[in-house]
């Protein structure tokens, strides 16, 4: 990954896409406007160990295949001080497979001319059209986080937390798709 300027931002925002945020260290596979850090997290981040306060990602992490999810878990350890928190916002396997059986169409957020069934629904959702290549409900979260050393795993709430970091929220996002965890280094 290519090197931030200066910043005096300790906060992470892994995975900005086109929506990089003011105060943060915004990292992004490509690189774009207000894009501080870009490139493969598989590479590792150019930042040092134990130098960010606090990560928050939402929905990024699914685009990684599964075997490297928990290395890339681990480069967000790498980087948090002892204590820090990560805030992980992830697509909600079991509340769209549960839309799915109930026959939810209004839960998804696909448009009718893009597919029309509520199967091509789930699918096209789930697969963000064919980006996401993994999916993650609550339990597998916390199993993934807790291999990459991660502790004190907590399903949190939209725009809610317990950490020491209210802020941390301000990136959350796609509430009715989402759930949200949070874990200690």
């Amino acid at each position: 990954m290519t090197s931030p300027p200066i910043q005096a931002a300790r906060r992470l925002q892994f995975g900005c896409g086109t929506f990089p945020q003011p105060g943060w260290i915004n990292a992004n596979l490509q690189p774009g406007p207000g894009v501080d850090l870009s490139g493969d997290i598989r590479h590792g981040l150019a930042l040092a160990s134990d130098s960010i306060r606090y990560i928050a990602s939402m929905h990024a992490l699914v685009e990684l295949p599964y075997l490297d999810v928990v290395p890339a878990l681990c480069e967000l350890r790498r980087v948090l001080e002892p204590g820090g928190i990560i805030r992980l916002g992830l697509p909600d396997l079991d509340r769209a497979i549960a839309a799915y059986a109930a026959g939810d169409r209004a839960y998804f957020s696909i448009p009718d001319d893009e597919t029309a069934s509520i199967d091509g629904k789930f699918v096209v959702q789930m697969t963000w059209y064919g980006t996401n290549q993994m999916m993650f409900t609550v339990g597998l979260a916390r199993e993934l986080l807790e291999r990459a050393g991660f502790r004190e795993v907590r399903q949190m709430l939209f725009g809610q937390t317990t950490s020491a970091f209210p802020e941390i929220v301000e990136l959350d996002n796609r509430p009715k798709e989402s759930f949200f965890v949070e874990a200690v280094k």
